[in-house]
């Protein structure tokens, strides 16, 4: 195992104990929303300002958009929090966008293949399919666990949830093309920054919420 592999399954497994404990400590959960926001919004304005250094409009604009989302996306899954069964649902889908990247990364590195796209060189065909497998497993394995029911939907749902997650880590990822930047942090060793890891979250979860609200 690589140093940098090491260091990403430990920050993984930490990032895991994380999501328990927000889950069980409001107060975790709204300290931890809190210092993820800053550190994200730092690091998108860092990006912004390098792709559009001479347009300080346009910077100001697209800034004020991602603050709004932010805080958006903070109130909703605060509130959503406070509603039990819905409660489950997000944090289903919280650990399905968590799946989706560590399927992505395990299939994707041991199987490898075709390139995915030019945006970001070391996704590949193999791994988008990883992600939607290990999305779909997690789903399944967890509502029958709770349910004792299996509902061939959640494949559906599944995969959505793993597209959407799949575009917003190709998204950010194009952005940091642009700035020229290989992460956009350093908080999280072997992982980047906070945007690094939450990209995908910030696409994947509300998607994924509206595809459970549609079709489950």
């Amino acid at each position: 195992m690589t140093n940098n592999l090491k260091k990403r399954f430990f920050t993984s497994m930490s990032l895991l104990v994380l999501v328990f404990l927000i889950f069980k400590s409001d107060f975790v959960l709204i300290f931890t929303l809190l210092l993820l926001s800053v550190f994200s919004s730092l690091e998108f304005f860092n990006m912004i300002k390098k792709i559009f250094s001479k347009n300080l409009l346009l910077q100001f604009f697209i800034n004020i958009n991602f603050l709004i989302y932010i805080f958006l996306f903070c109130f909703l899954f605060i509130f959503f929090s406070y509603i039990p069964k819905v409660k489950i649902i997000i944090y289903l889908l919280l650990l399905g966008c968590i799946a989706s990247d560590l399927g992505g990364y395990i299939i994707g590195k041991n199987f490898k293949g075709p390139k995915l796209t030019k945006i970001s060189p070391n996704k590949t065909i193999s791994g988008a399919v990883g992600s939607v497998i290990f999305t779909s497993i997690l789903f399944l394995s967890v509502t029958f666990y709770f349910t004792n029911k299996l509902n061939l939907n959640l494949f559906l749902i599944a995969f959505i949830t793993s597209l959407a997650c799949q575009i917003g880590d190709l998204f950010f990822s194009y952005l940091k093309r642009k700035a020229r930047i290989k992460d956009t942090g350093n908080i999280f060793p072997g992982h980047g920054g906070a945007l690094d890891r939450l990209d995908s979250i910030f696409f994947g979860l509300p998607t994924g919420f509206i595809a459970f609200t549609i079709f489950y």
